[in-house]
């Protein structure tokens, strides 16, 4: 997202390239997180079985997502600003015998290729993002006609102050101290309203919390992580 994020977070990324297929690692939340958020995605498009479309992940990093997405059958493009993330999103992929377009750079740089996907999905990655109109204004461009955009990202409330910012980084120390910028955390409604202009709305929400056992399930709680699905208006 070379036009959309800031510098410093595309090198918070790629300093953590070497261990993000780690199940144990810095990356072990998203790991844990994955197969719900994906599982999610899917079960909007019809189910499990992806074969036939085409998805768009933005924000790939070293490529979970779109590896649980190609794994369902999909034809999955993986797009990151950060070089070593990519890097070892393709040797990860090659290894598993999947096959996944990663490209460097952001929603932007495909805009001239006319390239369009029937599903554009962007996970815990509008929280790292400078230019939120210009990003989504992207994102709704690469969409097919009547195509669903999917986001996940951080709710901006004390709840999440406490368990996402100071309760994962400083006390538990579940993800690495800095990973996010509790400022940059945006509210279903602030989300809403910055899709408006993009000619989308929100049309389903669903929280997703933590379990004691370290697992994650879908909740009717917002407050601090959450999915969202938005389909032109």
């Amino acid at each position: 997202m070379s036009g959309t994020t800031l510098a410093a977070e595309r090198a918070k990324f790629d300093a953590l390239a070497d261990r993000w297929w780690d199940p144990d690692g810095p990356m072990k939340p998203l790991h844990r997180m994955n197969p719900l958020r994906t599982g999610w995605i899917a079960d909007r498009l019809g189910g499990r079985n992806l074969a036939g479309k085409t998805i768009l992940d933005v924000g790939c990093g070293a490529g979970l997502a779109s590896e649980a997405f190609a794994r369902m059958g999909a034809s999955v493009t993986g797009l990151d600003a950060a070089g070593a993330a990519l890097a070892a999103a393709r040797a990860h992929a090659v290894a598993g015998g999947l096959t996944i377009d990663y490209r460097q750079g952001g929603p932007e740089d495909l805009l001239a290729e006319g390239a369009r996907f029937d599903a554009v999905v962007a996970l815990e990655v509008i929280e790292h993002v400078e230019d939120r109109a210009q990003f989504l204004a992207a994102l709704a461009t690469l969409a097919k006609p009547g195509a669903p955009i999917f986001l996940s990202t951080l709710n901006r409330t004390a709840k999440s102050f406490l368990m996402a910012k100071l309760g994962a980084e400083y006390l538990l120390r579940l993800l690495p101290i800095g990973t996010h910028d509790w400022r940059m955390f945006v509210s279903p409604g602030e989300l809403g309203a910055a899709l408006r202009p993009a000619g989308y709305r929100i049309t389903e929400l669903t929280g997703m919390a933590m379990t004691p056992g370290g697992q994650w399930r879908e909740t009717r709680d917002l407050a601090v992580n959450y999915l969202a699905m938005a389909l032109p208006t």
